[in-house]
């Protein structure tokens, strides 16, 4: 997708979208592409000025990169065990089962039980590589 300012003969400048700058040509020689405010289909491209990587755009990236990696590091480095977190974890708490590290899916209820018993869990920002997929 490629969006372009355009301009028409009596001066109204509107912006629209097009799949592509070969798209926008044909559509343009064919008299399809007309003004939004007056429907003239003399409309040619207007001075636009290149879209310029921000701040704000690099640090999303930084954060999704930073995200992969923590994902990464969760799934290398502990067990998935799926739906049963909240009884393993439970388990591991009181000592019922060996501690090891462990991640997984909780029901809002579940987690909130957790927490108010003393449990130390952390919601985790992204879902299981099962649910990506």
């Amino acid at each position: 997708m490629i969006k372009y300012t355009l301009k028409c003969d009596q001066g109204h400048v509107f912006d629209s979208w097009f799949a592509s700058g070969a798209a926008y040509d044909s559509l343009q020689a064919a008299g399809h592409v007309s003004c939004a405010v007056c429907g003239s289909t003399q409309v040619g491209k207007a001075m636009m000025a290149p879209q310029v990587s921000t701040i704000e755009t690099e640090a999303r990236q930084s954060a999704q990169k930073a995200l992969k990696a923590l994902k990464r590091e969760v799934e290398q480095n502990s067990d998935y065990v799926g739906r049963d977190f909240a009884s393993q974890a439970r388990a591991m708490h009181l000592g019922d089962v060996p501690e090891r590290s462990i991640w997984g899916e909780a029901k809002p209820a579940e987690a909130k039980a957790l927490i108010e018993d003393g449990v130390p869990v952390l919601p985790l920002p992204f879902t299981p590589k099962s649910k990506t997929n």
